[in-house]
């Protein structure tokens, strides 16, 4: 079934002064051709300042932009998550690997965060976790919640732990990874995060949990538990990458932490095992300490 369709809705800013609305539609969107956006203006979808645009306007920065979306199908997604943690001001779950945390690349509905608010309209995540991750999403229901959560998210106060399954036999028990993380410029995504000297400095701590071998490459494995102290895009799958040990099925990653050129898939496609499987916080109000645990999904080794 079609979803609702939705209204996409920004300001135009000083920089893009002087641009027609075509070109300026078809550099924000560059998901859809000039030509695409073309129709899509003739059909009468897209408005400025509240009037039907044509796409000639010269626009300037204060404008207010809508793009009113036709419902559309969305991509197949999980639609459940197990609930772990439930009180006035917190709620904690299980996602799905497959399941976006929020809209964004054709998912709308089919979300992690509109599946939640349909129960607990009032809840909002305090961070997020990629289209193929699995694993605890905390969502705060209060605006004190929420903002006492952010202020600490990236500090030792909250220790998130992760489980992930890379390719290759690690050398070493542990590792510290300090690679820096900045956006580089790929062919066909145009920017994208990864590995980059000069970039912003990030830190992982990573412990071997079993080596073993890949049921459907053969190839050998290393579990990693994978403790985060910082909160970089995609920062596990290009830390373990960058010592040689991209997560098994990544479609982006290699082993360098720099993005593959010839990509197997879409980068937001899953096939890898990664799960967000503690998370240990004082509560933002109450400030009890919470210790949260998502059961592994299948495909992991159980056992170390």
């Amino acid at each position: 079934m079609p979803n609702h369709g939705y209204a996409y809705t920004t300001i135009i800013c000083s920089k893009h002064r002087g641009q027609t609305l075509l070109s300026h539609l078809a550099s924000l969107y560059p998901h859809s051709t000039p030509q695409a956006w073309q129709q899509n203006l003739n059909n009468g979808e897209v408005t400025l300042n509240g009037v039907t645009a044509t796409g000639s306007e010269s626009i300037t920065s204060g404008q207010t932009l809508v793009w009113n979306r036709p419902p559309w199908i969305e991509p197949d997604a999980p639609r459940h998550f197990e609930l772990l943690f439930d009180d006035p001001q917190l709620l904690a779950v299980n996602k799905p690997s497959g399941l976006p945390t929020l809209p964004g690349g054709g998912f709308l509905e089919n979300t992690l965060l509109r599946l939640v608010q349909k129960q607990f309209p009032n809840a909002n995540p305090v961070h997020r976790l990629g289209r193929g991750t699995s694993g605890i999403v905390l969502f705060a229901k209060t605006a004190q919640a929420a903002s006492n959560l952010q202020a600490n998210w990236n500090t030792p106060k909250i220790q998130k732990i992760y489980r992930a399954q890379a390719q290759n036999i690690a050398e070493h028990d542990a590792y510290k990874i300090l690679t820096p993380i900045g956006l580089v410029q790929h062919p066909r995504l145009g920017s994208v995060w990864a590995a980059k000297s000069g970039g912003k400095p990030s830190k992982t701590l990573a412990k071997v949990i079993v080596r073993g071998t890949s049921a459907t490459t053969n190839a050998g494995t290393t579990t990693f538990e994978v403790s985060l102290y910082s909160g970089r895009p995609h920062q596990i799958r290009i830390h373990l990458a960058s010592i040689g040990h991209p997560l098994v099925g990544d479609p982006l990653y290699g082993v360098t932490g720099q993005p593959l050129e010839n990509l197997p898939g879409l980068p937001g496609d899953g096939g890898y095992l990664l799960h967000a499987q503690f998370l240990k916080f004082e509560h933002p109000i109450t400030e009890e300490e919470i210790n949260l645990e998502a059961a592994l999904p299948s495909g992991f080794s159980l056992h170390p």
